[in-house]
């Protein structure tokens, strides 16, 4: 009898300690469950950026569009879309622009649609300034421009991107037989870091002719440009992101050199 008492003793203890262990587990496969689930909702999460560069020059693509100006940008991305809403004024003249770009990356590559408006300074002309308005969206009278675009990182070792760009709807049109010009930009960039100085080596050309948009006959290179950024501690909790670039125009024989800071 007490074999038998002590045999069933054991198994009652056996089966307290699997019901106890199984117990003990239980939560956690929740908390992995909890954990998963988390990690997802962050994946779809939409972020928001607000932030604005102060320049003293403004130099788009190797050309000379305006003088000193504020640039601000308004950004949302969920996942891998992102959409900005950018924007530059003159401080001392009339020069107004709105770009707003939709991009999606696929890994590596990325994909956008991006829309060009800058006549803004034309509403202040005494001249009829129909064609210049935000909303006349009359693909032969209007004054924004499409531009779909294409980039490829090559890896996070060796960080070359290239980016082909080229304007298919609005006001890219020849002057002399007023069809669309199909204005292609294509841009190398390579990124790396000198005594924690953060630089940006930058080649761009047009592949062939683009008179009215960049000013080149055919292939031609316009926008050689070496750029540096580094942030300035002012504070122990503030610090100003500065830039300076340097910038080559061969197809227009001319130079710039740009320095601004980014608030955000």
């Amino acid at each position: 009898m007490q074999l038998v008492k002590k045999t069933m003793m054991m198994a009652g203890a056996l089966l307290l300690a699997l019901n106890v262990c199984g117990q003990e587990n239980v939560p956690v496969e929740k908390k992995v469950e909890k954990k998963v689930t988390s990690e997802n909702h962050d994946v779809g999460k939409v972020n928001f950026k607000v932030s604005a560069d102060v320049v003293s020059s403004y130099v788009w693509r190797g050309a000379y569009n305006a003088g000193a100006s504020i640039q601000p940008t308004l950004g949302m991305s969920a996942g891998n879309f992102s959409l900005t809403v950018w924007g530059s004024k003159e401080i001392s003249d009339l020069h107004k622009e709105i770009d707003i770009t939709a991009a999606y990356s696929f890994g590596r590559v990325s994909v956008s649609v991006a829309d060009y408006w800058w006549e803004g300074d034309k509403f202040w002309e005494k001249e009829d300034n129909s064609s210049a308005k935000y909303f006349n969206l009359d693909n032969h009278d209007t004054k924004h421009r499409l531009e779909a675009g294409i980039s490829w990182t090559i890896s996070e070792r060796f960080p070359l991107s290239v980016a082909w760009n080229t304007m298919f709807w609005g006001a890219d049109k020849d002057a002399r037989d007023g069809k669309q010009n199909y204005s292609s930009y294509v841009e190398l960039n390579y990124p790396f870091t000198v005594r924690q100085i953060n630089l940006t080596a930058t080649l761009g050309f047009t592949p062939y002719e683009s008179r009215n948009m960049y000013g080149t006959g055919g292939f031609d290179v316009c926008n050689i440009a070496l750029s540096a950024a580094k942030e300035i501690r002012i504070s122990k909790r503030f610090s100003l992101p500065v830039f300076s670039r340097v910038i080559l125009n061969p197809a227009a024989q001319d130079a710039h050199v740009v320095f601004g800071f980014t608030l955000q």
